[in-house]
């Protein structure tokens, strides 16, 4: 069986977009079944397989949060290619037909990172739970 693999997003020299990356390791340790891998951009996505599990802050949210529905992803309009974001990514990807599923683990923005750790464990381990008994 293929080891999963959960994409990291953030910028460490970004702060309030650095989180992510920040509870990495501890993640790792959590959960040594799956490979956390740090992800720079969302350019080469399309290359990660055709369903994806993503690690990254989210603005706007109180708390930890899965997302998994096209419909949940807030989009704003594209004027340039600085405009493009994940989200915008992800549904360019369901509409080449590229990306048949997603799931952003979304950490709150301003989130000490023990508490973000704290939200977003019972998520991964509620996730693959799930995705275990699909199979069956």
């Amino acid at each position: 069986m293929k080891r999963k693999t959960v994409l990291v997003f953030g910028n460490p020299l970004v702060e309030n977009d650095a989180l992510a990356l920040k509870i990495m390791p501890a993640l790792q340790k959590e959960f040594p079944e799956i490979e956390f891998k740090e992800f720079d951009t969302a350019e080469d996505l399309e290359k990660e397989g055709r369903t994806l599990l993503i690690l990254d802050v989210v603005e706007g949210l109180e708390t930890a949060k899965c997302i998994s529905n096209f419909e949940q992803l807030h989009t704003q309009t594209v004027y340039s290619l600085h405009d493009f974001d994940l989200g915008v990514t992800l549904k360019l990807l369901k509409k080449l037909e590229i990306l048949d599923a997603f799931t952003v683990f979304g950490l709150p923005m301003n989130a000490r990172p023990d508490d973000a750790l704290k939200q977003v464990i019972p998520l991964i381990k509620s996730s693959l739970l799930s995705e275990s008994e699909t199979r069956n």
